[in-house]
């Protein structure tokens, strides 16, 4: 029970067992030789070649995010393969090969997050569930197929998902955070998540796109889509992305 005689539901007690006390830090000593990681290929999996990413020129970035808007309603229109390019490289793109850095933050530069698609609608781009290589800036086809209806289904059942061009699935890979952080790696997964998501959601918007994010989903069926085992490496967010009507 809590102050007030409530019951503490699981959502609390992580609140207050993953806080830092001064004085009180855990006590780091790194294993450095089981370090995992900072990203996924699949050497098997066929590929496809992305244009590399526009640098110069595009929208301001005050008037992209007074434009941002969360976009439920999605032409019949293939998206172009150099839009998905961008979107991509916006999400999590490399901007330093040297270092790893991306164009998101994250704790501790660990990268726990890694980016798989629902493609429904992108032109040069068979439908079917891809998984984006950045150190490449590639996507590996792990399924080919129009998967719109279990996508959907997977997402709460929302319709958005089916009418979008792509879907964008983040997982974690937790333990590259929790190597470092222990417990309170859990908070930082979550926020990694949300600032790779405003990058696509900005981005989207400088490409007249329309975007809106997903945290309502079935983890399990999420998970299974895109054939990750939803305990080393789970769903936490995802983002539909279209043409805006």
């Amino acid at each position: 029970m809590n102050k007030e005689g409530k019951k503490e539901e699981i959502g609390d007690r992580f609140q207050q067992e993953t806080k830092y006390h001064r004085g009180r830090l855990p006590a780091w000593h790194l294993d450095w030789a089981s370090k995992p990681e900072s990203y996924k290929r699949y050497p098997a999996a066929p590929k496809v070649q992305l244009e590399p990413p526009n640098l110069e020129g595009g929208a301001s970035l005050w008037e992209v995010l007074r434009s941002r808007r969360s976009v439920r309603h999605f032409k019949d229109e293939p998206m172009t393969k150099s839009e998905l390019s961008q979107l991509l490289w916006a999400a999590q793109g490399i901007t330093n090969h040297e270092s790893g850095f991306r164009t998101a933050p994250s704790a501790g530069a660990l990268y726990p997050v890694e980016t798989y698609l629902v493609v429904n609608s992108v032109a040069d781009v068979e439908p079917g569930v891809y998984h984006y290589a950045v150190d490449k800036h590639e996507l590996e086809q792990l399924r080919a197929g129009d998967l719109r209806l279990s996508v959907a289904q997977a997402a709460l059942d929302q319709e958005m998902a089916y009418h979008a061009n792509v879907i964008f699935i983040w997982t974690a890979v937790f333990e590259r955070s929790r190597w470092k952080y222990e417990q309170r790696a859990y908070r930082y997964v979550y926020l990694d998540a949300g600032h790779i998501a405003q990058n696509v959601a900005l981005a989207a918007v400088a490409l007249n796109l329309g975007s809106c994010q997903i945290g309502a989903l079935y983890d399990d069926e999420v998970n299974a889509l895109i054939g990750v085992d939803g305990v080393e490496e789970g769903v936490v967010y995802m983002t539909a992305v279209g043409k805006e009507e």
